[in-house]
């Protein structure tokens, strides 16, 4: 019997199954997770899972019984030591090797961690998995200093969640500005200014030194010499593409696995899906690698299609999102590369969005709680289409009126 292997049990590798078994797929399905968990969403582990408001049972993406009734192996708390391409095998912790006919790479990212002193102390966070919020969960106690390290959307977010349990928060960020790798200074200084409102300490230009403390932490020391008392720490300094199975079996591998648009690597019965991959972005116009929710599945549908035959271009516009507080967040395209900005609607009312353009092309949009005009600005930069910022700015036109 033919047999496909999937390595990873996130997001990505659950969409690959669900789109599979969609369109008929009758072949063997083995999911290999290195966690003990089954496929999971990562989203609400910094905020509706990490705050309480959301069950266990509602992060799994599929019960156990769906895997059951599809005939879908989920092979829990093992993981996928290394692959041999020639004899079409992969080897697990525990001693099995299994052969595949396929194979698909959905292995994910993982955090980037620190090395400073004191980083090996009891109640240093960092926030991957579901293991990793429900530690954190614990030490969520109100009157406790958490200080958070890196002012991105995990570390953010988590400020959020824990300044709502009651916890003093403070956040050390080494920019100049809080989110600074994605967002214009526009956006960082709402977002900013709302976590002071909220009674979040942020202390910018200033990098983690060392953590002290005699079995779990108790201080963070900084480099402009603050000195943090701390109950506990959030670690939120990026993540890293785990290519180390495809790179040691011989695949290319460039700040991720190398795939084309189909999802398939250089070896016609490899693919790979999600955080892991480098692959190429038409609307960009160049090779990428993205860390996001829709990144995840959607190239996990171009992956299932191409196992069955039916050969769809990956061509997706890069979106993301952040929610914090009440306030969400939504990003769409890249703008690191834009020459002007455009603000439409009301900063102060708390509901405007930030056009990015370049050339009068719009690239990127920012949208703060406006989650109905942001489901037409995603077709306009998908359309690339030219908008003079007059137009843009004036509320008086209907955005759908550019779609035409």
């Amino acid at each position: 019997m033919k047999n496909l292997v999937i390595v990873g049990a996130g997001q990505s590798a659950a969409q690959c199954v669900l789109t599979l078994k969609r369109n008929n797929f009758e072949e063997s399905i083995v999911v290999v997770g290195e966690e003990d968990h089954l496929p999971y969403q990562r989203p609400p582990l910094s905020k509706e899972y990490l705050s309480g408001d959301v069950e266990l049972n509602r992060v799994y993406m599929k019960t156990q019984d769906f895997y059951d009734q599809n005939k879908v192996t989920v092979k829990i708390a093992t993981k996928a030591l290394s692959l041999d391409r020639k004899e079409k095998m992969v080897h697990l912790s525990k001693g099995e090797a299994i052969p595949y006919e396929n194979l698909v790479l959905a292995t994910g990212s993982r955090v980037r961690q620190l090395e400073v002193e004191g980083s090996d102390l009891k109640n240093i966070n960092y926030l991957r998995s579901i293991n990793d919020s429900n530690n954190l969960k614990d030490q969520f106690k109100k009157g406790k200093n958490l200080v958070i390290i890196g002012a991105g959307y995990i570390g953010l977010e988590v400020a959020a969640a824990a300044v709502k349990k009651g916890l003093k928060v403070t956040v050390v960020e080494m920019e100049d500005r809080v989110m600074n790798r994605t967002v214009d200074p526009i956006i960082s200084e709402y977002f900013d200014t709302l976590h002071r409102n909220k009674g979040v300490e942020i202390i910018l230009g200033s990098a983690l030194e060392k953590f002290e403390g005699k079995t779990h932490v108790e201080k963070v020391v900084c480099t402009d010499g603050t000195v943090l008392e701390a109950d506990s720490v959030v670690v939120g300094v990026g993540i890293l593409p785990n290519q180390e199975i495809a790179e040691s079996a011989g695949l290319k591998c460039s700040n991720g696995i190398l795939v084309d648009e189909f999802g398939r690597t250089e070896d016609p019965s490899v693919f790979a899906c999600g955080d892991c991959t480098n692959h190429p972005n038409f609307y960009l116009n160049k090779n990428i690698r993205l860390e996001s929710v829709h990144n995840a599945l959607e190239q996990a549908k171009t992956v299932a299609l191409s196992l069955l035959g039916k050969q769809e271009k990956y061509d997706q516009v890069p979106w993301f999102w952040s929610d914090q507080f009440e306030d969400k967040l939504q990003i769409v395209g890249i703008s690191g590369d834009h020459d002007k900005t455009v603000v439409r609607g009301s900063i102060e009312e708390r509901l405007f969005m930030l056009f990015y353009l370049k050339k009068g092309e719009l690239i990127a949009v920012d949208s703060v709680n406006n989650p109905k005009d942001f489901l037409i600005a995603k077709k306009l930069v998908a359309n690339k289409v030219k908008i003079s910022s007059d137009v843009l700015c004036d509320q008086s036109v209907d955005l759908k009126d550019l779609l035409k």
